[in-house]
């Protein structure tokens, strides 16, 4: 029905023609037009407990409708509702086959909800999720009464998913990894949401985006007070060849083979396991922290400065031969010290193959000409204890690059 035309000028000089044009121009007036998902408010015209519907005027070409499960609601008793009342309510169809228009009072609820995860996505705030199911892809959360997300396993914090704290692969692991998650099922995670699609119905989540972000923060709060020379506690967070990384305070960094004993360490595995706790001396810091030293070693008395302070340059004493190698012999004078006698300080008599003089296992009585307190290696005479010197002697430098050189080519 349109607006009637000033070309009308006869119907218009009716006054009720006249009415029906300010009443066509008044939107309040006109019937709305409703869609699925739409939120609009309404007037309770009627409540039937025993049948369990309520009617609502939404100002539609037709009241609606809102019976069975559409009227449960967290925030709203219904049994409680009364004509005239106001109330918000959720268009479920516009129209159903009988023509009429249903509503939803917990739909309402539910799309409120959604509204508060968009946002809490927009935002990148924390949402708590309850964990109701576990499958062997992740987790299956409750955010809100009727609404529930997912969490995979590569998005859960590894403390929760792997025994040592650090992903693995395999058949047993996956299986161990189920029980893992199973024990979860009650416990309130705090999450960030990574993916939301109301449509779908469709929510991820991530407990990692949450802890990820809180030792980025604790990590930058450590970076503004330490130093080096620092004694931090830590928890060893993964184990290599080359040595073990630990995260002390959230500032992650790297002990060195070289830095975790003062012996040789041949198994780091036997020593230390993945969530250990340890404490650490910082003795590296550069790239604004994101290259980080420790050292374990250095918290820990050195056997070697303790086991060679008895001894010093010229003293003559007990040892035995532990190896033989072309340019001498390695001898060991006391508990954790050892000696090289350089092929120049085996006899005062050229010698082409130092098996010729001594023999591993063979106990020698040898003469100390060097400490060197970097390489914790001495530098050892056997000739000189023979009480004959040759006529060529090495000096206390030349003899000290020998052996340096000497330890250098052993150890590679």
């Amino acid at each position: 029905m349109g607006k009637f035309k000033n070309s009308d000028t006869q119907v218009l000089q009716d006054p009720e023609y006249s009415r029906l044009n300010d009443f066509l121009d008044d939107n309040s007036n006109k019937l709305k037009q409703l869609s699925r998902g739409d939120i609009v408010e309404g007037e309770v015209v009627d409540v039937n407990i025993n049948n369990g519907v309520v009617i609502v005027d939404v100002g539609y070409k037709s009241e609606g409708i809102i019976a069975g499960r559409e009227l449960k609601s967290d925030t709203l008793d219904w049994t409680k509702l009364q004509v005239g009342d106001k109330v918000l309510v959720y268009v479920v169809k516009p129209e159903d086959e009988k023509g009429q228009l249903i509503l939803s009072i917990r739909r309402t609820q539910q799309a409120s909800a959604w509204l508060s995860l968009e946002n809490a996505k927009k935002n990148n705030e924390v949402v708590e999720a309850v964990v109701v199911e576990s499958n062997n892809g992740g987790l299956i959360v409750e955010i809100g009464k009727g609404i529930r997300g997912f969490i995979p396993t590569s998005q859960l914090d590894a403390t929760r998913v792997y025994a040592n704290g650090v992903r693995q692969v395999g058949r047993d692991i996956s299986s161990k990894v189920q029980k893992r998650l199973n024990s979860l099922i009650g416990e309130k995670i705090k999450t960030r949401i990574i993916e939301l699609d109301r449509e779908k119905n469709r929510i991820i989540l991530s407990e990692k985006m949450v802890t990820q972000a809180r030792d980025i923060e604790k990590r930058t709060e450590t970076l503004k007070k330490v130093k080096e020379g620092d004694i931090l506690e830590g928890t060893i967070s993964g184990i290599t060849p080359f040595g073990v990384f630990v995260n002390a305070q959230g500032l992650e960094g790297l002990v060195h083979l070289s830095e975790i004993s003062w012996d040789k360490v041949e198994d780091i595995g036997v020593l230390y396991s993945v969530g250990n706790n340890v404490r650490v001396m910082v003795i590296g810091l550069s790239d604004g922290g994101k290259r980080v030293a420790y050292s374990i070693k250095r918290l820990q008395e050195d056997p070697w400065s303790k086991a060679i302070s008895k001894y010093k340059i010229g003293d003559i004493v007990d040892g035995v031969v532990q190896k033989v190698v072309p340019y001498g012999a390695f001898v060991r004078i006391g508990e954790g010290l050892n000696g090289l006698i350089h092929i120049s300080e085996l006899s005062e008599k050229l010698v082409k193959d130092p098996g010729d003089i001594v023999k591993v296992g063979q106990k020698v009585k040898v003469k100390i000409l060097s400490i060197s307190s970097t390489e914790r290696h001495l530098g050892l005479s056997l000739k000189e204890t023979s009480g004959v010197v040759g006529k060529k002697k090495m000096d206390e430098k030349e003899l000290a690059e020998a052996v340096n050189a000497a330890i250098e080519s052993e150890v590679k």
